[in-house]
């Protein structure tokens, strides 16, 4: 889910300290400038500062895909930083990288955390909470609450457990696909808000040319992301899942997991798709099919925002060519499973200040600090607050996408498919973990191989089962 230049961020964990924000700037010849805001810090969260006045918080960011982005946010950081008198340190993780739990929570319990991170409330908060290594913040949310509304119904699924909050959403991610609009005129295609999963894979081989360098199919299977996103959208969307909605049973083997594995793998090894498939799919990381796209060679791809902005803020023809839709759709389900996720704030237990991590937190969320950040990720960057989309005329006409990305954080919860199962589910360490350590694709990697996918269906339950029981969840 992002291009070249940012690949590092993939790669190392704590990559970067950016030290004491007071201090001048942001680097290096030819990168992005962040973008003009006039950031400001509000009077009350002054005056609420003043006690911290010399204190000092160590802050950990998952890294945004926009390199501009990323300078927009430090610049927020450091004009916080020297209107209140404190000290923000803050070192930048992937979110990519497997250990990346493991260490944090490692680092809490050594008593050598920082004192609060931003991370995917979807893919990392449920195992951090069930590690004990986060601090209850409903204090922070409900106040926030009271200036901003409500923060994206997705949130109230991954942040709360008990009826209490765990982490406060900073900034929505929208979940999208992309196809190429004027190939599919081309070939008389109709544009739509949503596909099914079968009229993609069709499409995507009617609109594909080879000798023209048109690949319609820009979806991996390999270890990444945007992998297992895909693998598991089309089993959910087939009725399946890999847990029962408690999110402590796992259910993965079922007719359903294994129809919708059998449609993935036959687009991978049946010849008749080869023509879709552009070189190297099969090898394919998180930054392949951005760099695809850009490229212009993809007719189809699934992606964060981050792809879409990325044409947008460097002028790439591609933009005026991209239809962003929902997502596709399954037997199990008549509308797409497209409801986001949120970037957002956890304190960890044993926070030496915890008091300025939340401060810190609550400036970030919305006015002119998200803004810069938002300007520099367009549509991959918004709003979490309901309110906070009116804070500024930017979010409703800054991008045609606006109001269909705003709805999504409005998207009534659970979709329930005919198989009875609720989405987004109960927050599961287990799943999360299990996504985490790519079975799923290892799981397509063996049916590419020659598996059966119901052989290969049935072991990738068996391991599945194997880490929802180092979760403590018994089967």
């Amino acid at each position: 889910m992002e291009e070249k230049t940012d690949l590092s961020r993939r790669t190392f964990l704590g990559m970067s300290a950016l030290g004491v924000l007071g201090l001048a700037g942001c680097g290096g010849g030819g990168s992005p400038a962040a973008p003009q805001v006039d950031v400001q810090v509000p009077q009350a969260l002054l005056d609420q500062a003043a006690s911290l006045r010399g204190g000092s918080v160590g802050m950990l960011s998952q890294k945004l895909y926009s390199e501009s982005a990323n300078k927009a946010l430090d610049k927020s950081l450091q004009v916080f930083a020297q209107a209140t008198g404190t000290t923000v340190r803050n070192d930048l993780v992937s979110g990519d990288a497997g250990d990346m739990v493991a260490k944090m929570d490692a680092e809490v319990r050594a008593g050598t955390s920082r004192d609060f991170a931003f991370v995917s409330d979807r893919r990392f908060v449920g195992q951090l909470h069930n590690l004990g290594a986060l601090t209850d913040v409903t204090d922070v949310v409900e106040q926030m609450r009271e200036l901003y509304g409500d923060p994206a119904t997705e949130a109230t699924n991954y942040c709360v457990f008990d009826g209490r909050w765990f982490a406060i959403p900073y900034h929505f991610i929208a979940s999208a696909m992309y196809l190429r609009k004027d190939w599919y005129q081309e070939k008389g295609l109709p544009l739509k808000p949503h596909y099914t999963w079968e009229e993609l894979r069709d499409n995507a081989l009617e609109v594909s040319d080879p000798a023209k360098k048109r690949f319609g199919w820009g979806l991996t299977v390999n270890r990444s992301g945007d992998a297992n996103g895909f693998i598991a959208n089309v089993i959910n969307t087939y009725g399946g899942a890999i847990a029962d909605n408690t999110g402590t049973k796992v259910v993965f083997n079922s007719p359903e997991t294994v129809a919708a594995v059998t449609f993935i793998g036959d687009i991978y090894t049946n010849p008749k798709y080869t023509p879709m498939l552009p070189p190297g799919v099969g090898s394919w990381t998180d930054s392949s099919n951005n760099e695809n796209w850009l490229a212009q060679i993809l007719g189809l791809t699934l992606n964060q925002f981050s792809v879409y902005a990325d044409s947008k803020t460097k002028n790439n023809p591609v933009y005026a060519n991209t239809h962003p839709f929902n997502g596709a759709t399954g037997p199990a389900l008549d509308k797409p499973l497209a409801f986001g996720e949120s970037n957002s704030f956890v304190v960890f237990k044993g926070a030496k200040n915890p008091d300025l991590a939340k401060l810190v937190a609550k400036f970030m969320v919305s006015g002119s600090a998200l803004l810069g950040v938002a300007k520099g990720a367009p549509c991959l960057v918004n709003p979490s607050w309901d309110k906070v989309w009116d804070s500024d005329p930017y979010y409703t006409t800054g991008d045609p996408a606006f109001p269909a990305l705003r709805e999504q954080t409005r998207t009534p919860l659970p979709v329930t498919t005919k198989t009875g199962f609720a989405f987004p589910q109960a927050p599961s360490p287990g799943e999360q973990a299990a996504t985490a350590a790519y079975l799923l694709t290892d799981m397509m990697q063996s049916v590419i191989q020659g598996t059966k996918p119901a052989d290969a269906v049935a072991s990738t339950h068996a391991r599945i089962v194997q880490v929802f029981e180092q979760q403590g969840y018994r089967q």
